[in-house]
Formats: structure tokens, C-alpha cells, sequence
């Protein structure tokens, strides 16, 4: 029994003597991807950082010029509302002008009937 167990340390021993330099080489190779992860993760996370800074810079470049746009549309619309207003102003003025005349042409032509049969009463009968 004690052979069998001499033995199987030996042979342990030299399975791990021979495993050594082999552990050695993958950790060391472990070591360097975990190295490279890290530097690829971080130049993922600047890149994201620097996606980020554009997306903002160009969002707000876009309200800026929608802004602007939304501005000039309202300084568009509120001149469009003056010129109509001025025109509808001027149409009720014209409108106003002609039926004063109209109002005025009328009484004269009343005024002179009146007289015209006031002179006609007052004159002598024959």
C-alpha cells in the first residue's frame, strides 16, 4: 500500500514538474489578454464618451437651427398677419367711403325732391 501511494506521489510530482513551465504559459498568456482586454475596454469606453460629446454637440446644433427657423417662421407669419389685417383695414375703409357716398348721394337726392315738391306746394295755383 505504501508503494502504491509512493508511486502515486511520484508520479503526481512529475506530472506537475512537467505541468509547470506549461501553468506558467498560460498564466502568463492569460495575464497579457487580460492586459489587452482592459486596454481595448478602455478605448471602447473613450470612444463611447466621444460618440457621446458628438451626438450632444450635433443635438444641439440641430435645436439651435430649428430655433431659428422656428423664429423666422413666426416673424414670416406675423408679417403675413400684418399685411392682411392692413388690406382688410383698407378694404372696410373703401367700403365704409362708398357707402357714406352712396348715404350721401341719397339724401341730396332726397333733400332735392323735398324742395322740388315744397316749391311745387308753395307755388300759386293757376
Amino acid at each position: 500500500m505504501r508503494t502504491i501511494a509512493l508511486l502515486s506521489a511520484l508520479a503526481a510530482a512529475l506530472t506537475l514538474a512537467a505541468c509547470g513551465p506549461s501553468s506558467q504559459q498560460s498564466a502568463d498568456k492569460a495575464k497579457a489578454e487580460a492586459a489587452k482586454a482592459a486596454e481595448a475596454t478602455k478605448e471602447a469606453a473613450k470612444a463611447t464618451v466621444d460618440a457621446a460629446k458628438d451626438a450632444t454637440k450635433a443635438a444641439t446644433e440641430a435645436t439651435k437651427e430649428a430655433a431659428g427657423a422656428a423664429v423666422g417662421a413666426a416673424k414670416d407669419a406675423a408679417a403675413g398677419a400684418a399685411d392682411a389685417t392692413k388690406e382688410a383695414a383698407d378694404k372696410a375703409a373703401a367700403a365704409t367711403k362708398e357707402a357714406a357716398d352712396k348715404a350721401a348721394a341719397a339724401t341730396k337726392e332726397a333733400a332735392d325732391k323735398a324742395a322740388a315738391a315744397a316749391k311745387e306746394a308753395a307755388a300759386p295755383k293757376k
